[in-house]
């Protein structure tokens, strides 16, 4: 296994860290991963029962942690790679072009209807897709990151969202709707490659000062390629239906630009991506970095992810909240043509303001988290916002003044798109030392799942009935998830091992230990 984990990172130099205290969250680490284990070679765990073999297993695994991290007199170098930057550069890239391959479609879902001749229930599969196929493959994408690396998993994203463009210059033509399904398909198959990976760049090459600045950069290049999706194809691809053959031109400039610039970027993340840079770029990293292949479960890993009450909490309120975010966008144009007519571009350009305030509130929120660490309070706040945003925007839809829309939808998206990466750190957060890419597939899995029923309820709800009453369904969910959002326990591990704030008194709790009879675990106290 490759990185197996690890977030943030000491300053460019080498940081000390206590032999002792690194040992604490890899014991933590095996036993919670592999439970009950027997400790046939050097004792990595605790056995299910008997106080005296665990005491002896849990002095074995700690002296053996210790021989890892102590080899310079308890002393870990941690360093900053300057590789970091282009890894993130290429990454959001790559990450950018495929969300505008999502969006490309639903925006012009008058133009693609009538190119193709099929209904706009069909178009919007063209969206859908993505999130079908995201939710069955997520888990082998997973394992996959785990068990093979940062770096194939990137090339998989990189190489298939290239292939998907090329397959689209392949349907230009009124009767190939079934073969511009297909290539969206095989996009959005990429797409399960690729949104996972923010947390997990952030973590492996960035330290502690800026991994949630960095996780947010990397989201905000898909939001992004979903704002340059709301502009240009309107722009590049007008609506002509009395001129089919005009209107495949101009699809055919959109389709192989896209092409020509998923190729090259499919080359530079061979040439960029690395597993992980030569030094680990913090402390919790550098514990990760110590357990062997070997002790890694990614059975074990799922299910201690569903075990973890305010992971679960968070799993769905994040599905709430993106998914409505993406019922919005693929909508969009629906909802301002029924309102507007003739206004496909200010559609657009509504959806572009929308995700550009939305990248700036991530940013916001990201360079926030790293100064503050209040993940809780930042997210329960920016989710009441939202609900406050989403309510303003669907009650002023229908006034008859799109400058109101632009400065509502902007709102909106400052707001709902800046939660996404707050999600993503969150999650790390309460999960460490589990796998981020493991956390961060099953939060986008949540979404996907979401964001299928949203768009289908709420199509259904505009078509049938009008814009507003699609947006109060949405407004009803997301109050369920400020409610799921302040019950989450905000336990910030990883921030812990950072700062240095855990003790070390480690203990191994027998079965039949009269303070908790059921505990299999090692036991860490830690003082705050």
């Amino acid at each position: 296994m490759v990185e197996d984990g690890g977030e943030e990172e000491a300053e460019g130099e080498s940081g000390e860290m206590p032999a002792a205290a690194a040992a604490v969250p890899r014991l933590q680490r095996c036993n919670g991963f592999l439970p009950g284990k027997e400790a046939e070679d050097g004792g990595r765990a605790a056995p299910a029962g008997g106080g005296e073999r665990a005491a002896a297993a849990e002095t074995e695994t700690e002296t053996e942690a210790e021989a890892m991290l102590s080899a310079g007199g308890g002393r870990v170098e941690t360093r900053l790679s300057r590789r970091r930057l282009a890894v993130l550069a290429v990454f959001s890239c790559y990450s950018l072009v495929n969300a505008f391959q999502w969006i490309q479609y639903s925006i012009l879902s008058n133009v693609f209807a009538g190119f193709y001749g099929v209904s706009f229930t069909q178009i919007d599969w063209l969206s859908m897709v993505y999130m079908v196929a995201y939710v069955p493959l997520i888990l082998p994408a997973t394992w996959l990151l785990d068990a093979r690396g940062l770096r194939l998993t990137a090339l998989l994203g990189a190489g298939l969202n290239d292939l998907g463009a090329w397959l689209k210059c392949a349907s230009l033509a009124p009767d190939r709707y079934p073969l511009t399904l297909a290539a969206q398909a095989v996009c959005a198959v990429a797409q399960v490659f690729i949104l996972g990976l923010p947390s997990r760049i952030a973590s492996v090459w960035f330290g502690p000062t800026e991994v949630s600045t960095a996780c947010a950069v990397a989201v905000l290049g898909n939001q992004l390629g979903t704002a340059i999706g709301f502009l240009l194809p309107p722009v590049l691809v007008p609506n002509t239906p009395n001129d089919i053959e005009l209107m495949a031109h101009n699809i055919s400039i959109m389709f192989y630009g896209t092409a020509i610039v998923s190729t090259l970027l499919f080359f530079l993340t061979g040439v960029v991506f690395e597993e992980k840079p030569k030094y680990p770029p913090s402390h919790s990293q550098a514990v990760l970095q110590t357990v062997p292949p070997e002790d890694y479960s990614y059975k074990q890993s799922i299910i201690n992810l569903f075990k973890n009450i305010p992971f679960v909490l968070l799993l769905i309120s994040y599905g709430i909240m993106t998914g409505a975010f993406y019922s919005v966008s693929t909508l969009l144009n629906q909802m301002i043509v029924t309102h507007y007519e003739g206004e496909e571009v200010n559609a657009g350009r509504i959806g572009l303001t929308l995700v550009v305030a939305g990248m700036v509130g991530s940013i916001i929120c990201g360079l926030w988290l790293d100064y503050t660490k209040t993940y809780k309070q930042t997210t329960l706040i920016v989710y009441i916002l939202s609900f406050i945003g989403l309510l303003v925007f669907t009650f002023t839809l229908d006034l008859g003044y799109l400058i109101v829309v632009f400065v509502t939808g902007g709102v909106l998206g400052f707001f709902m798109t800046g939660y996404l990466p707050l999600g993503f750190e969150f999650a790390v957060e309460i999960t460490y030392p589990e796998s981020e890419g493991t956390s961060s597939g099953l939060l986008n899995a949540s979404a996907q799942i979401f964001g299928i029923v949203f768009t289908l309820v709420q199509g259904k709800l505009t078509t049938n009935y009008s814009p507003r009453a699609g947006n109060l369904f949405l407004c009803a969910w997301i109050f369920v998830g400020i409610i799921l959002t302040a019950l989450i326990k905000s336990d910030l591990r990883r921030h812990n091992v950072n700062s240095g704030i855990m003790n070390l008194d480690v203990k191994a709790v027998p079965v039949d230990s009269p303070v908790e009879p059921e505990s299999t675990t090692l036991k860490i106290q830690s003082a705050l």
